[in-house]
């Protein structure tokens, strides 16, 4: 990206000759939202994940290719029965407050993590029933039973590292002050205006990080985003809109990198979580089904994405091993949807209220599922709400149904478990069904991949006759960055990892 020098600058550097320390080197990330709270046990916002990846290191981390490896963890085994694992940890690694990272933190981090009254974290540490330093730098987790995901729960907030002294004198509100161990520190945050880090001497890897700050703005227009990038007013941008691809493919000043996703995008039916639940559509499945066989998802994926998206009707997509081919994506039958609302007393057609982030592509996808469903006979109302405020209402059980995707894990069970099961962490819908609670909770106590698949269809075969989640697709995370920036490698979690990136002037 070109990058001009005003004349006041130019005799500034004139004068100061070539002789002082290089300016400071600032990144300036663009997001689609803002995040939510800055805290690994209470959040759950996507870009808060992409801002954790520069904040907080966690016990362990993943490969381009999904492959579990190392960071604050350096090795780890099993015992024969998967149900003791026990961790070697860093020995150089500190908190940001200068309190040292060491077994006795990690145990104070997992009992946050299964105690704290808001924490989200508790359904995905519930099979960890003891953890106990065995030595200063090593870590033992006795489970109830084997937990084949355990460590892919590791490789994300369950994993991260924050400090426990700051975390106890904070409480519920460590969020505004976060302290963890990762390659940048907190500096400031303004809500809906910027997140700043700067870069933590002390790091243990601190001389792979080429950054002095790193400025996270959300910007939720996709068009304004990216009209920032080309103008110079920010360097990187995550989640390019697949109608400006393209142009940004066409710029020799852009750099474009994508990797398919783990996640899906769908909509979330409100089932059983408060009162807001008992309406015809948190009730009656037969309308849910209806608005899914409305929706021709071929046509959304060409209408919005030009394509580049994979239609799905699962949590996992259809190229996936996990996926339930007894269930593939139907057809859209505008009349057995018809014959669906006539079956639930709607003959004449029903009003249907749909929350949705107030960012570009999530509005377009939402109001061609609006021009679909009409001629179904689902009248759909949206209303777009800032994306932590619609999250918050989510979980508050504030709404009928809401527009939201989930940015995948490397387990299986990290796209299903928690928001299905009943005591799942972010079962905003309020479902509960004993079958899939039994088969979601089997399928985490096995590590032959067949064992889990079976189970895995079983809560398959309730969940599409449920459809407390209907699903539409699943994406690609493509970022678009300054070619100035060398270094940079796209991952399909959708993380923006900094290690080994440079930018020069």
């Amino acid at each position: 990206m070109k990058r001009f020098l005003t004349l006041t600058t130019a005799l500034g550097l004139g004068l100061a000759g070539w002789a002082g320390p290089a300016a400071a080197q600032d990144l300036r990330i663009a997001l689609q939202s803002d995040a939510d709270v800055l805290d690994p046990d209470q959040s759950r916002t996507f870009v808060g994940r992409i801002v954790y990846t520069s904040l907080c290191d966690k016990l362990v981390d993943i490969t381009p290719d999904l492959e579990i490896i190392p960071q604050l963890a350096t090795e780890w085994s099993w015992n024969e029965d998967g149900t003791v694992l026990t961790m070697q940890l860093r020995e150089d690694a500190s908190f940001h407050d200068g309190t040292p990272f060491n077994a006795e933190a990690v145990v104070r981090n997992i009992e946050r993590s299964q105690n704290l009254d808001e924490s989200r974290r508790k359904s995905e540490v519930a099979s960890i029933e003891n953890v106990e330093a065995t030595g200063e730098y090593e870590v033992r987790f006795t489970l109830g039973a084997p937990d084949a995901t355990l460590l892919a729960q590791f490789t994300d907030r369950a994993g991260m590292m924050i400090s426990p002294d700051a975390a106890d004198a904070a409480g519920v509100e460590f969020g505004l002050d976060p302290v963890c161990s990762g390659p940048f520190r907190f500096k400031e945050r303004i809500a809906q205006d910027r997140i700043v880090l700067e870069k933590f001497d002390e790091y243990w890897n601190a001389d792979a990080y080429h950054f002095d700050t790193v400025t996270f703005l959300p910007i939720p227009d996709t068009t304004v985003r990216f009209a920032n990038l080309r103008s110079g007013d920010i360097d990187m941008l995550e989640r390019l809109a697949t109608a400006d691809i393209p142009a940004a493919e066409a710029d020799p000043e852009i750099e474009v990198q994508s990797a398919t996703s783990l996640g899906y995008q769908g909509i979330t039916f409100n089932v059983g979580n408060g009162d807001r639940a008992n309406n015809p559509w948190g009730e009656d499945k037969r309308l849910r089904q209806a608005l899914s066989l409305a929706i021709d998802r071929n046509a959304l994926n060409q209408v919005v994405f030009d394509g580049s998206f994979v239609p799905g009707n699962q949590s996992f997509p259809p190229a996936s091993p996990w996926y339930d081919a007894d269930h593939p994506v139907a057809e859209r039958d505008v009349e057995a949807a018809r014959a669906l609302l006539a079956e639930a007393g709607y003959p004449d057609g029903i009003d249907l209220e749909v929350q949705v982030p107030n960012t570009n592509v999530p509005l377009q996808v939402m109001q061609v599922i609006q021009a679909m469903a009409a001629e179904a006979g689902i009248r759909i109302s949206i209303t777009a709400k800032e994306f932590a405020t619609m999250l918050s209402d989510q979980t508050a059980g504030d709404y009928t149904a809401s527009q939201v995707g989930w940015s995948g894990r490397v387990d299986p069970d990290g796209n299903i478990h928690q928001f299905v099961t009943t005591e799942g962490g972010i079962n905003d819908s309020g479902f509960s069904n004993a079958t899939v609670d039994e088969a979601l909770d089997a399928a985490r106590t096995s590590n032959e991949t067949e064992t889990r698949k079976a189970e895995y269809d079983a809560a398959r075969d309730v969940l599409i006759d449920e459809s407390p989640l209907v699903y539409l697709y699943h994406d690609a995370w493509v970022t678009a960055l300054d070619a100035a920036i060398e270094g940079y490698v796209a991952y399909p979690d959708g993380m923006i990892r900094l290690e080994g990136v440079t930018m020069s002037e």
